[in-house]
């Protein structure tokens, strides 16, 4: 067992405080079944928006591409895109970014 001594001097035992950290079983279903909505919800979305979506990617590759401002353009597509949808298609027109070292 570890112990250590908190700032007011009393020993605690970290074994005892690593068990209540730990999620439950019922806890861990409960995240496995609110991913699994999650994703549901996002396949449902992107069935629904299709076209609306395809139209806002082509937009917003085209206003990067015209070098104008996106933000508009990048506001509207959110509301029928993925994050992943409008970010693969800001890499199919402008590359990856990379920060400087």
């Amino acid at each position: 067992m570890n112990t250590f001594l908190s700032s007011k001097g009393s020993a605690t035992i970290l074994s005892a405080v690593r068990r209540m950290i730990r999620a439950t079983e019922e806890e861990k279903e409960a995240q496995t079944a609110s991913a699994e909505r999650w994703i549901a919800t996002v396949e449902n979305l992107r069935a629904a928006y299709s076209a609306e979506a395809e139209k806002a990617i082509k937009d917003l590759q085209q206003a990067a591409i015209r070098n104008e401002n996106m933000f508009e353009v990048l506001m509207e597509a959110t509301k029928y895109c993925s994050f992943r949808q409008w970010t693969a298609a800001m890499f199919e027109v402008g590359g990856q970014y990379r920060r400087n070292m």
